[in-house]
């Protein structure tokens, strides 16, 4: 869909604010979806965004309905981990588990392949199956030296697993494989290794100091533009259609489970 191009302007603007807010504030990102929301909500790159907004804020009722409209728009596969996760989010692992074994799964790259593992791990733990967990995670992109993207997240995550599993050292050994893998800092794997080797750390600064360096950022313009929008009226068109689609989505899944139950018995 496209759109004149002062308002495309004006989406872009507030997508790029999604974008660059969304782990670092993810409410004020979040404000900035609803903005682009009411300005383009036919939009599948917009309903993706205001997607990822609520995730991060973990509305994931009105994630799940955002992910599944910018679905029906594009037709692809990309968010069906993420929508697994949201299922995970409203306590609904086994429907996670469900979406892990459908044919949109084997559709995705290896990366959303390997995301989709990870999601269906963590609704095998949600569930209490600790040790199926563990084998979810086995394979060959675990097995692999070959470092890759989601290498660290995989990693921790089988090592996390194998801990609650009261598997110590072998959860030690995958920290530190963990640690080997993440460059960037993405994890806290240093500190769940050095927590495992009774190292403990202390703050060296006192508790009235201010951390050197600490710059606090004022905004203007358009993040006061986008907290006015959030704290006032939202559009309230948006908010029916949100709402509506969720309460869609909600009624779809219960006629599934209703289904599911009719067949099993």
């Amino acid at each position: 869909m496209s759109l004149p191009k002062t308002l495309a302007e004006d989406v872009a603007r507030n997508l790029v604010m999604v974008a660059k807010l969304i782990d670092e504030d993810p409410e004020q990102a979040y404000a900035y979806s609803r903005i682009a929301l009411r300005l383009a909500s036919r939009v599948a790159a917009v309903r993706e965004a205001a997607g990822f907004a609520a995730y991060a804020t973990q509305k994931y009722a009105e994630a799940l309905a955002e992910f599944r409209a910018a679905r029906r728009m594009t037709g692809g596969v990309d968010l069906w981990p993420v929508m697994a996760d949201c299922e995970r989010g409203l306590g609904r692992p086994e429907r996670a588990m469900a979406m892990a074994g459908e044919p949109e799964v084997q559709k995705l790259d290896k990366a959303g392949q390997v995301e989709m593992r990870l999601v269906a791990a963590g609704a095998r733990r949600d569930m209490g199956q600790i040790d199926a967990a563990i084998v979810t995670l086995q394979s060959p992109e675990l097995a692999s030296n070959s470092v890759q993207p989601w290498t660290a997240r995989l990693r921790y995550a089988y090592a996390d697993a194998l801990l609650s599993a009261g598997r110590e050292d072998e959860a030690r050994e995958w920290f530190g494989k963990t640690i080997e893998a993440d460059k960037d800092g993405a994890t806290d794997a240093s500190d769940r290794l050095a927590e495992l080797d009774g190292v403990e750390f202390v703050d060296a600064l006192g508790e009235d100091e201010d951390e050197p360096g600490t710059v606090v950022e004022t905004g203007v313009g358009v993040e006061a533009d986008a907290e006015a929008d959030v704290d006032g009226d939202i559009d309230e068109d948006i908010d029916d259609e949100i709402q509506a689609e969720v309460e869609a989505d909600n009624k779809a899944d219960d006629r599934a489970d209703d289904k599911d139950g009719h067949d099993k018995g």
